[in-house]
């Protein structure tokens, strides 16, 4: 649960982890995301861009706040 007045982003899983990488389906997992349009909101953190650029040709981002 993210706290009150932080930046948050929602990322949501457009394309399937099958065939892709481990880290790349390992890295969905820790997002939260392991079945397509499945979405997350998540705080928007240094740590968390970093997952989202290793896998944003698999999800879409939105501004959530």
């Amino acid at each position: 649960m993210t706290a009150p007045n932080k930046p948050t982003v929602k990322v949501t899983q457009v394309a399937s982890s099958i065939g892709r990488k481990k880290d790349q389906r390992e890295t969905l997992i820790g997002l939260g995301l392991n079945k397509l349009r499945r979405s997350r909101v998540l705080e928007d953190t240094p740590a968390v861009r970093g997952m989202i650029d290793k896998v944003r040709h698999l999800i879409r981002i939105e501004s959530a706040s």
